[in-house]
């Protein structure tokens, strides 16, 4: 029989993603979701129940039901500019509202816990690729909730909690291959989701903030890595934390950069007009920001299979173009 592990925040983006990758790895991924910004349509795997992570009761009877082994915790809120303009809410989503969930999870035994966090936890790089050694300083009350979550993970372990994985994202893009399920969100704030609307003409043109940044092209560079990817790392995270319980963090990126003007060249190449501005510099972006993966790589035996920006692309804008044609 399939063991089954509860996906927190299964219904979103890359939750629906994670247990996708879990049902293919052999594994039966049970969601708990409220849908403040998760989509019905995107739970297509293993079992669904309604609620919040601080739903005692509900959270309770469901690691009873399903015989819960281990836990994946994407619920929380997650845009860097929401988060300064109203802080409270990162923390309470992001860590208060998680302390009820941890105690539950101490009650009933469970003793692997995979965290969805952040390369926001960094705030500004000392030197780049980024290292997990590297000081952790964010920059906003996102990449700050984020960090204080790790932080108690660390120190309930230390009294007796579940061994836990701290896997901090760079930039999560691109969609099923199979356009099953892909990048979603109310208002959407990312890039490459931005472009392709831009691209299939639902959207404003893409803005390019900033062309004097001190990179090949002026643009700024990112790490971007295919959701499909970062799914995937999280069900080996799983399978080393239920064979040897001992926590880890690592950095989930490509290792590689691309600018915004490697973004608007592979929409080119692709044959996909992407109508853009060129707008100044956002404040406290900094220039380039790509991750050393090579922890992940040697913890657990992760290596990106979609790293090619063509590849994410495609499969972002295939999965767009298919939801556009049906609005």
């Amino acid at each position: 029989m399939a063991k089954s592990i509860l996906v927190a925040g299964g219904a979103g983006y890359i939750g629906s993603h994670v247990c996708k990758a879990l049902a293919s790895g052999g594994y039966n991924p049970v969601v708990l979701d409220n849908f403040s910004t998760g989509y019905r349509e995107f739970v297509q795997w293993g079992n669904l129940v309604e609620g919040s992570v601080d739903d005692r009761d509900i959270v309770a009877a469901t690691l009873k039901k399903y015989d819960i082994c281990a836990v994946i915790d994407l619920s929380g809120s997650i845009e860097v500019s929401e988060s300064i303009t109203d802080p409270l809410k990162y923390y309470e989503n992001n860590f208060a509202r998680k302390i009820p969930f941890l105690k539950i999870l101490k009650d009933h035994g469970i003793k692997a816990f995979v965290f969805s966090s952040t390369a926001a936890a960094y705030g500004e790089p000392d030197s780049v690729p980024i290292q997990e050694t590297q000081k952790t300083q964010p920059k906003n009350p996102y990449g700050w909730s984020k960090l204080f979550f790790e932080q108690m993970l660390k120190d309930f372990h230390a009294a007796g909690g579940p061994a836990w994985a701290a896997l901090r994202y760079f930039n999560a893009c691109g969609a099923s291959p199979d356009k099953e399920i892909g990048e979603a969100h109310d208002p959407e704030t990312h890039l490459i989701p931005i472009a392709c609307m831009a691209s299939l003409g639902s959207g404003k043109p893409l803005k390019v903030f900033g062309t004097d940044y001190p990179t090949p092209d002026g643009t700024a560079i990112r790490d971007y890595v295919h959701v499909m990817d970062l799914a995937e790392a999280h069900v080996l995270a799983v399978n080393k934390l239920l064979e040897k319980p001992e926590p880890f963090v690592c950095n989930l990126g490509n290792g590689k950069g691309i600018s915004i003007r490697d973004i608007i060249a592979s929409f080119e190449r692709l044959g996909f007009k992407l109508p853009y501005e060129l707008h100044s510099r956002r404040e406290g972006d900094p220039a380039r920001l790509i991750a050393d993966n090579s922890r992940a790589k040697e913890i657990l035996g992760w290596t990106p299979q979609y790293s090619d920006i063509d590849t994410i692309i495609l499969s972002a804008y295939n999965w767009h173009k298919m939801r556009h044609n049906q609005q």
